[in-house]
């Protein structure tokens, strides 16, 4: 089928990591995918060696009459038959775009629940008029319905996710992180990616608290954090969790990281991969670590038992509990064989439900039913 993803912006983020990962192997799956951007970002030049047919659009005011034709040109051009957005703004320009045309479909994928208020008023008045909704877990289905307000009994349905794995094995630099540190060798390095929000709904500052414990029990042990923080509010639970470590005396061994580009490259320096998260609606850095065959602890919310086949393929904390997370990375720490097992086991777990292939594999599903082709 030919399809059209539109993103606004190129920046480094969850859904443009996505779609990235979608347009390096839609031609080898079966997808004849054009991608467009209505922004630029961090990411382009990376969209523009992708291999899909990469299109740069600009967008200069948050309804612009003039994207919209262009849009329209672009799907008549390319002979597209379904445009699947992932934003509310690219969504509102794909829709009158394409509004009128029965032959083109809509879908709109939704990566978080909640959204400001002018988002939420975008989403409410898309979501019916979409061909498909997706949501990227059953614990965001329910939370779109429950907190968001959405009627999700009727065009909505779940596709996970998908990672590239090969994005994960680079053939070059293995121990560069360690390296970078002066970590000796025989060293445990633990670690974490996820930026700090003002919201705290990832939740570096428990991990920080587990720690002391952590390392008075195992000598050799280092963590990393590897994200960035933007805004006063994030600063400030950046810079708690920075304080706190330093008045437990353990700045030494915490490396805070800042916003990293190879992230590929930190996982495989870690021996353990740790995810504290109040809130999440699917965990694509859990899934990361997988198939990477990094071992994980992850806290105990649905999103992230969901990805774990319910800790099956984890170990899991309890949300916000110090002292329970330091057990279980003592426990993993000291049991090599057990990190071995729950690496491998997660890793063949991830490859088969959150692989790229599968989830291009879905979408054909998908983009085959809105269109109402066998």
């Amino acid at each position: 089928m030919r399809v059209l993803h539109l993103l606004d912006s190129l920046n480094r983020g969850g859904a443009e990591t996505l779609v990235l990962d979608v347009c390096r192997n839609a031609r080898a799956n079966g997808l004849d995918l054009t991608f467009a951007a209505t922004g630029g970002g961090e990411l382009e030049d990376d969209f523009q060696r992708s291999g899909a047919h990469f299109v740069r659009l600009s967008r200069r005011a948050p309804l612009d009459p003039k994207l919209v034709g262009q849009l329209r040109r672009l799907i008549a051009e390319r002979e597209v038959e379904v445009v699947h957005c992932h934003q509310a703004v690219e969504a509102l320009h794909a829709y009158l775009a394409t509004r009128g045309n029965k032959r083109i479909k809509r879908v709109l994928s939704f990566h978080l629940c909640a959204a400001d208020a002018k988002n939420r008023l975008a989403l409410k008045f898309l979501a019916p008029r979409m061909d498909a909704n997706v949501a990227v877990s059953r614990e965001l289905l329910s939370c779109l319905d429950a907190e968001g307000g959405f009627d999700t009994t009727k065009n909505f349905q779940v596709v996970y996710n998908g990672v590239d794995a090969a994005r994960l094995q680079a053939t070059t630099g293995g121990n560069d992180l360690r390296a970078e540190l002066k970590l000796p060798e025989g060293d445990l390095l633990l670690g974490m990616v996820g930026n700090f929000y003002a919201d705290a709904r990832k939740d570096q500052l428990t991990v920080c608290r587990a720690l002391p414990a952590l390392f008075r029990r195992v000598s050799n042990a280092h963590f990393v954090f590897a994200g960035g923080h933007a805004g006063d509010d994030a600063t400030r639970i950046y810079q708690e969790c920075v304080n706190y470590c330093r008045e437990q005396g353990i700045a030494d061994r915490v490396h805070f990281l800042g916003k990293r580009a190879d992230v590929a490259g930190v996982l495989r320096a870690l021996d353990i991969f740790v995810f504290s998260s109040r809130k999440d609606s699917f965990g694509v850095a859990v899934v990361e670590a997988m198939l990477a065959g990094v071992p994980v602890v992850v806290s105990d919310i649905g999103a992230l038992l969901e990805v774990t086949q319910g800790g099956e393929f984890a170990s899991v904390f309890r949300t916000g509990d110090a002292d329970d997370l330091a057990r279980r990375l003592c426990e993993l720490v000291e049991d090599r064989a057990r990190r071995l097992r729950l690496a491998g086991d997660a890793r063949r777990w991830a490859n088969a439900e959150f692989g790229i292939e599968t989830h291009i594999a879905n979408l054909l599903k998908l983009y085959k039913s809105a269109a109402g082709v066998p």
